[in-house]
């Protein structure tokens, strides 16, 4: 790194001056016991990151919507050549006509890419190039994949064949998911970073009560707002849905990319007063290999040992005269990182369960009677229903919870969330099982030429809206878990490997893709509830002892352990 790079980097790893210990005092014991507790306010530069965010989830989705009717559907017979079907019929808007297994197919490649390639995206933010670089450059390759869509999408383009329109389109939607990949674990943790005091404090507010400004309910509520905001940006789905259904493909695809290319702006507005972090190399990450691996050694590869990382700690190396470069905060940011991938990986289950699997959704949608709505409609109300409840949750529920000393632990939020997931698969299959039974073609609804069930879509709707509401207490709480139990060099990684649970749902859907078919579907929704409700069970157990562990650590905590290593090494030596 030459040295004006160095400088750079100097001057944003530096934190901002932060407030001094009598302008942020620390609570003592019998505050901590009695004075009520708050979260702190975003920073207006937090406000204008989460600005970015909306308009790349929204261009995003507003894309991604589409795309399933896109690949599934031909031409609509009598339309307009765009995609877009016939006025007042029932039909479907559609352009290549590939079928439901290669729509399911694609979708659930993009997704899958889309949230594996952020594992490489993270590490490269985190080790070589930093968070805030990382994200301009996946800004940069998700625009170019907008504009290859919208010139794919031309009505001369579509009505050359599926040869002719299925290249362009497939190369936006793999170029989409890189850039996605590499902007979207490190959005959530700069937006965090913007934080810069990480402890509890105390301060008082203007009507004279003097509060605990917790760490915890500030990350909480910062996320809530984070998410909240994604969904205003996945909203922007009713436009491109309407789009499709009533001019065609074209203008759908450019609505996505004109609402993208609000980033670039917002960006460059906001890069003075950013906080950067910087990348911190190989260190950090090597460090953490060599952790776990010591700790193998040392416990004879017995993970199941209850102190398993204690056999690593510097403090106690350094009574055997043994010494190392890294530190006992560490260990402890290592093991909680475990704990907190191994928790992650609960989540693969849980989304096949979050609006089915693949396009299973749309796809039954498309066999019940519309009358003029798209059948990928309902997937906005997933969004709706995020952004109404996020503000009940942030400022109403979650206060209410803390003023009455109601603990509303991680892991129960979670389990909570699993369990509104798994009864809206129940109610899938069971609108599914009513398709099927009023459907003139009976169990095969999907391709019937004799009409549709005439159940109306709307009766998807508590499907979608318990699978929303799950998202604030599972996802949420997993962007907090992943940014407060994980080494600040490693934080995009580690917001990765969650993600990175998505594309092994992707993952299982492909596996599932031969029997995602009439007349299985009831099966496909069933199972799911079925497997989930199992996992509940056991990711309870498994995790309770996280709802009363401490949130985020603090490095003077091992100041006294460091220098009882020092001396006890010394010791050892004389």
């Amino acid at each position: 790194m030459d040295d004006a790079e160095k400088q750079s980097y100097e001057v944003t790893a530096t934190e901002r001056p932060s407030l001094d210990s009598e302008e942020h005092p620390e609570p003592t014991k019998e505050e901590e016991n009695t004075l009520r507790k708050v979260a702190g306010n975003l920073p207006i530069v937090s406000f204008s990151l989460c600005l970015v965010e909306f308009a790349e989830r929204a261009s995003y989705y507003g894309a991604q919507t589409v795309f399933s009717n896109f690949v599934e559907f031909p031409l609509p017979k009598g339309g307009n050549g765009a995609g877009a079907p016939p006025r007042g019929t029932q039909e479907t808007a559609g352009a290549l006509g590939m079928g439901l297994q290669a729509s399911s197919g694609l979708t659930l490649l993009f997704s899958f890419l889309a949230y594996v390639l952020p594992i490489l995206g993270g590490w490269w933010a985190d080790v070589y190039v930093g968070r805030y670089t990382a994200i301009c450059v996946g800004v940069l390759l998700c625009g170019v994949a907008h504009l290859i869509q919208i010139f794919g999408a031309l009505p001369s383009v579509l009505q050359r064949g599926t040869a002719n329109s299925a290249p362009p389109f497939i190369i936006g939607l793999l170029l989409l998911a890189v850039g996605a990949g590499i902007f979207k674990p490190n959005i959530a943790p700069t937006i965090l970073d913007q934080h810069r005091t990480k402890k509890a404090y105390t301060k008082v507010l203007k009507s004279g009560e003097k509060v605990i400004v917790d760490p915890e309910l500030t990350t909480s509520r910062t996320m809530l707002i984070f998410y909240g905001v994604v969904n205003i940006g996945a909203f922007y789905m009713l436009a491109t849905t309407y789009a499709e259904k009533y001019v065609g493909y074209w203008l759908a695809f450019l609505l996505a990319g004109i609402i993208y290319f609000l980033l670039p702006i917002v960006l460059a507005l906001v890069y003075k007063r950013t906080y950067k972090q910087p990348p911190s190399g190989t260190s950090d990450l090597s460090k953490a290999a060599r952790i776990i691996v010591m700790a193998l050694r040392r416990n004879k590869f017995q993970v199941w040992r209850k102190n398993f990382f204690d056999a690593v700690r510097p403090s106690v190396l350094a009574l055997e005269g043994i010494q190392v470069d890294w530190t006992d905060k560490l260990v402890d940011d290592v093991r909680r990182t475990l704990v907190a991938t191994e928790l992650f990986f609960y989540f693969p289950i849980y989304n096949i369960n979050d609006g089915g699997i693949g396009s299973v959704s749309t796809n039954q949608g498309a066999s019940m009677t519309t009358n003029g709505a798209p059948n990928d409609l309902l997937n906005n109300f997933n969004a709706l229903t995020i952004i109404v409840a996020t503000p009940v949750l942030s400022h109403f529920l979650y206060p209410f919870l803390v003023r009455h000393n109601w603990k509303f632990g991680r892991v129960n939020r979670i389990t909570f969330g699993f369990v509104l997931a798994m009864i809206s698969s129940i109610i899938g299959a069971i609108v599914q099982w009513r398709v099927y039974k009023t459907s003139p073609c009976g169990f095969y609804a999907s391709s019937c030429d004799a009409g549709v069930s005439p159940i109306s879509i709307w009766w998807q709707l508590p499907n979608v809206i318990l699978g929303a509401l799950s998202e604030l207490f599972c996802n949420v709480t997993a962007y907090e878990l992943a940014y407060a139990r994980s080494p600040p060099s490693m934080r995009g990684l580690v917001m990765a490997i969650f993600l990175l649970t998505t594309a092994l749902s992707s993952a299982l859907g492909e596996v599932l893709i031969p029997v995602t078919q009439d007349p299985y579907l009831i099966w496909i929704w069933g199972s799911a509830a079925v497997a989930l409700a199992v996992q509940t069970v056991l990711f309870w157990y498994r995790f309770r002892s996280l709802n009363d562990d401490e949130f985020m650590i603090d490095e003077k905590h091992y100041e006294d352990t460091t220098i009882a290593s020092v001396q006890g090494a010394d010791e050892k030596k004389t």
